[in-house]
């Protein structure tokens, strides 16, 4: 396995970041840690890096055990943190070099690996890394972390803020890495970004609440979910979550999803309930269920 982990928990005083996190991530794979601000991600990205110690449990990375060979980690992995952390007032092709010589090597001896990604900031190679838009800086962070050519590339959130455009590039560019041999442990709070992944672990409060293929996930779905609108939203949430019958009540874009208690659910009796909240323009619709809408009914 690339990444190993058994029982990992960390505490920050009274709060449990992690609580018992085991679960493997296979050679070439691409996997996902998905769940909220606060769910955890962070801290074990920092664990598997080497960068933070473990209160309990162990884990290996690229076969190496990230406390007794904690040295031979750091020279097998790249690491993208949430926040961009380069030299800013370093250019593009300076970060660059900056970074081949720290691990001993160049941005010529491992170009086939970033040249996808370094054609798109190349013409920006002699502006100072601050001054670059937010999905050029993930594209030179990227770069930057994969030019001494790890086994294994871990990427926290790296995608937040980043336009639409430039997150589906981004993606993209994981897809092509993955090819080359390149395990992958990407973290986003972003659920149509775990679609994206071969398998997800869903994170909340420091637990997983599973593991398995996106398509898997939104399967174990327990419930017919329903897509309600009407005139006001507002209205429409308050009223939901008053009905006697109601199992869970979500916004979810321009619709409210709306599960039943009941096996026997009728979409004309909520309908007439729905009315009697002075509701109106009132669309009941079944639609499949979501990895969001799994996530949330796990973490109730």
């Amino acid at each position: 396995m690339s990444i190993s982990i058994t029982n990992i928990s960390k505490s920050y005083k009274d709060v449990k970041a992690l609580q018992n996190i085991t679960f493997e991530v296979k050679p070439g794979e691409l996997f996902g840690l998905i769940g909220p601000d606060g769910a955890g991600k962070t801290t074990l990205f920092r664990i598997l890096t080497t960068l933070l110690f473990a209160d309990e449990g162990s884990a290996l990375v690229a076969g190496f055990d990230v406390v007794k060979e904690y040295k031979n980690i750091r020279n097998s992995v790249g690491y993208m943190p949430g926040r961009f952390s380069l030299y800013q007032d370093l250019t593009v092709e300076e970060n660059l070099n900056f970074f081949a010589t720290i691990f001993g090597t160049s941005i010529e001896e491992n170009y086939d690996l970033i040249k996808d990604i370094y054609v798109q900031i190349e013409p920006f190679k002699n502006r100072r890394a601050g001054k670059l838009s937010g999905g050029m800086k993930q594209k030179l962070a990227l770069s930057c972390a994969l030019i001494h050519k790890p086994k294994v590339l871990f990427l926290d959130e790296p995608t937040t803020g980043v336009d639409p455009v430039s997150r589906k590039e981004f993606w993209e560019m994981l897809k092509r890495l993955q090819l080359k041999g390149i395990t992958i442990l990407v973290s986003t709070p972003y659920m149509d970004e775990a679609a994206l992944c071969d398998r997800i672990a869903l994170i909340q409060d420091g637990k997983i609440l599973e593991i398995d293929t996106p398509k898997a996930i939104v399967k174990h779905y327990p419930k017919q979910i329903f897509n309600v609108s009407a005139n006001n939203m507002y209205q429409l949430i308050m009223g939901l979550n008053d009905y006697e019958h109601k199992h869970s009540v979500y916004p979810f874009g321009e619709f409210v999803h709306y599960t039943d208690s009941r096996t026997d659910f009728n979409p004309e009796e909520l309908k007439t309930y729905l009315e009697t909240k002075n509701l109106s323009n009132i669309h009941i619709d079944k639609t499949a269920a979501t990895i969001e809408d799994t996530f949330m009914e796990l973490a109730k």
